[in-house]
């Protein structure tokens, strides 16, 4: 008999970046994630079910990118990437015979074997990522669960109009990818916020007065979503522990501003991560959604680059790449070295620190179940949720220990894997809680995404979304002055507002990681809807196109062509307003 439960969550997202730059900002962050991330990760799961295991891990592939997968620009693009990187390899290899650089040239050796393995795998599934995981998901080997539209960051938007959308396209995305409703979602950045008197943080037409905001969990519920995940402080207080302050020097500058104002919530030792909690915050009795909890020590075993298990010096590196090709040869070394001390990356001493790192993990997480166990008599689950990047992309040895950590667990008596509906199923939770709001960020609140660096893009995003609401109700009020052009205008602003509205931005912008790049594609969509709104008023008044308004309109579409079923509708009223 199990002592517990316990589930990998794995949640796959990057913005919209298709027809927006290649290198180094633009499609190859996509390929680059296919190649190490998506293909690897599918590529163990395989591995697994062949060698007779159940992965049962859950794992958000969030909708933009669903459907950046799935459309034809990126697997023509990805073949390209690929073959570019077969070709840098080999040119890299050349160079290192020439002048006898015996490890590099078994690393380039390496390179040009993992590049041409993933093209090769490419070529089997179809180019079609997506059928493989649903088929997964269909053998009942994973659950893929969904999350916002565009990764909007829920509490800072300023419409429930906004939230609504971003809801509504997510279900309707995902039905149309995988065959079925989600019953899960992973909220952008982890981040809730409840029903109340809500105050925009920025002063939306020049005023800043309080409105009575949805919570929320109950766009959630509206849409039959059954779960979402929350940071272990939402739930019982105490200090919050960020997941990316060791990635982003920025980061650790931009917390010090914010720390002295903050107080963590005394803790609640009532509550634990171990078990499923209901959340509800609207007063008409909807239906409460559950939260299932991170586990904050496990978490840091993996997320942190300083103190977790990326950080050993036998890795390799992901900063230090050598140009033009782009290949890395070097490892860790030490967390704080810098990239002139790098050392050369012995793959094979890579691979031996599996088998201890993944060890200690599984161990950890059958020592923190038992000890619940036999405190309380109860199965309880630990939730081990990660950005899905971080595994391949970020950490290239993260699939081969994901790999190992789950043999390991299926293999120990005292825990059982699970995906999170299936345990939502079994455990019957009727314990209905409030939390606070938050994300999971350091501090658990919004300075990430809200500071004086990235203030002005809320700007740009209210303005938006009260004209795009207001086109919206002009729309669905006005039958008689419907036509098709109007509404292909209409939707493609509905998508440049929600391109516009991608979390994305505002954390580039914070951690400098493409800071330019961040604020030039929010302006972009700024810009492109406001040209559309002016082309949606021309028509509204009874004008004419000109072939220029026509153009530029075809433009968006080509170069804008996520979510062709978007609706209006969503925009013009809350389906049970607050």
């Amino acid at each position: 008999m199990s002592k517990g439960y316990f589930s990998f969550v794995l949640h796959g997202h990057l913005p919209y970046v298709l027809s927006h730059g290649r290198w180094p900002h633009g499609t190859d962050w996509l390929s680059e994630a296919a190649a190490e991330t998506y293909l690897p990760i599918l590529r163990i799961l395989e591995e697994l079910i062949e060698e007779g295991y159940q992965p049962k891990i859950t794992i958000g592939l969030s909708p933009v990118l669903c459907e950046q997968l799935a459309d034809n620009s990126f697997k023509e693009e990805f073949i390209g990437y690929l073959n570019q990187k077969i070709q840098a390899a080999q040119q890299d290899a050349e160079e290192f015979s020439k002048y006898s650089q015996t490890s590099m040239l078994e690393n380039a050796h390496f390179w040009e074997k993992f590049y041409r393995e993933s093209l090769e795998h490419f070529n089997d599934i179809g180019h079609d990522i997506l059928f493989e995981f649903k088929k997964l998901q269909d053998g009942g080997y994973v659950e893929i669960i969904t999350c916002g539209a565009t990764h909007g960051y829920y509490p800072l938007l300023s419409r429930d109009e906004s939230l609504q959308a971003q809801t509504k396209m997510a279900v309707k995305n995902y039905r149309r990818h995988f065959g079925r409703d989600p019953r899960g979602i992973w909220l952008p950045e982890c981040a809730y916020r409840p029903r109340y008197e809500w105050t925009p943080p920025v002063p939306i037409a020049g005023k800043q007065e309080p409105y009575l905001r949805k919570g929320v969990d109950e766009f959630l519920a509206e849409n039959y979503l059954d779960f979402f995940i929350v940071d272990s402080a939402l739930l019982k207080g105490g200090k919050s522990i960020g997941v990316y302050i060791d990635r982003f020097e920025a980061l650790k500058l931009l917390w010090g501003q914010f720390e002295k104002q903050y107080k963590p919530r005394k803790e609640d030792k009532d509550k634990t991560p171990r078990e499923v909690y209901m959340v509800s915050s609207s007063p008409e009795g909807k239906k409460p959604t559950a939260i299932f909890t991170r586990d904050a020590e496990t978490g840091l075993l993996v997320w942190s680059g300083e103190h977790g298990y990326p950080g050993d010096g036998n890795y390799l590196d992901f900063h230090k790449k050598r140009f033009p090709g782009g290949h890395r040869y070097w490892e860790v070394t030490s967390s704080g070295a810098d990239l002139a001390d790098k050392m050369e990356y012995n793959r094979q001493n890579a691979v031996n620190r599996i088998p201890e790192n993944a060890r200690h993990f599984s161990d950890k997480v059958a020592e923190t179940l038992v000890a619940y166990h036999d405190s309380t008599e109860q199965k309880g689950i630990l939730v081990a949720p990660y950005d899905a990047e971080l595994f391949g992309h970020w950490w290239f040895e993260g699939p081969m220990f994901l790999k190992q950590v789950l043999k390991n667990i299926c293999e120990d008596d005292r825990v059982e894997l699970t995906s999170l509906g299936d345990h939502l199923d079994r455990s019957k939770s009727t314990s209905v809680i409030s939390i606070p709001e938050g994300s999971w960020g350091e501090g658990n609140h919004h300075y990430i995404w809200l500071n004086q660096q990235n203030e002005w893009t809320w700007k740009h995003i209210y303005e938006s979304e009260a004209r795009m609401c207001e086109f919206a109700r002009f729309w669905t009020d006005n039958p008689d002055k419907q036509d098709a052009e109007l509404e292909t205008i209409l939707k493609q602003m509905a998508r440049e507002l929600m391109l516009m509205s991608a979390s994305d931005w505002q954390f580039l912008i914070s951690t400098f990681a493409a800071r330019d790049y961040a604020e030039l594609r929010l302006s972009e969509h700024y810009e492109d809807f406001k040209s559309l709104a002016a082309a949606a008023e021309k028509k509204i008044k009874g004008e004419a196109l000109g072939d220029g308004d026509r153009k530029f309109l075809e433009d968006c579409q080509t170069r804008d062509k996520l979510f062709d079923d978007v609706e209006i509708e969503w925009f013009a009223k809350v389906e049970f307003p607050a």
